[in-house]
């Protein structure tokens, strides 16, 4: 049986989305299956003591943020644009893949989500945005748009990002093999050479 390798992220990172356009090739090479975990950056980071602003409200920072994604984006040769809707939040689209999960297309619906936000451009908070992501996969939309705002869901949601904290991570992306956590998508080198062992 493959080994795991565990994924925290959150369609509001850009560097979720980077480090998940190299996570599968990086696991295929190991003999890992990438289980995927969405959680609520937000509430995450205020739990890890993170009470600072977000990078949006500095900037500097978040000018620099944007050429730093394009240099990455150039590195891995795939596509980054700034998603319209950005501070609108993140939290249905996230919620959505436990639906995946459930069916057992994660990776595909991760992709497609990150390829209508991040590639895009597209409102991460928008509903056509998000009921479109469940057409692609072949799901009715009033069905999941109805399960991402349900009780059970954002009951799952919270226990996923409880669960992420209690592990210790903080911030997104977060990767996990067995007890050694690699954070940020600059940090995917020092997991592969782990991996090579």
């Amino acid at each position: 049986m493959p080994g795991v390798m565990d994924f925290y992220f959150d369609f509001i990172s850009p560097f979720s989305y980077l480090a998940h356009t190299q996570l599968p090739d990086i696991a295929a090479r190991h003999g890992r299956d990438i289980v995927y975990h969405p959680v609520d950056l937000k509430a995450l980071k205020l739990d890890g003591g993170n009470t600072g602003p977000t990078t949006r409200d500095m900037p500097l920072k978040y000018r620099y943020s944007g050429t730093d994604m394009q240099r990455w984006a150039g590195r891995y040769g795939v596509k980054i644009t700034r998603p319209t809707g950005h501070a609108k939040g993140s939290d249905r689209l996230n919620k959505g893949a436990f639906l995946a999960e459930d069916r057992g297309v994660t990776r595909d619906y991760v992709t497609a989500a990150w390829q209508r936000v991040w590639c895009d451009g597209g409102d991460m908070s928008d509903e056509a945005l998000i009921g479109d992501v469940a057409v692609e996969l072949g799901w009715d939309r009033d069905e999941f748009l109805a399960f991402i705002d349900s009780t059970d869901t954002e009951t799952r949601y919270r226990a996923s990002t409880q669960a992420a904290h209690d592990r210790g991570v903080f911030g997104v992306p977060t990767m996990m093999v067995g007890d050694e956590m690699w954070w940020g998508n600059d940090r995917l080198d020092f997991m592969e050479e782990f991996l090579a062992g």
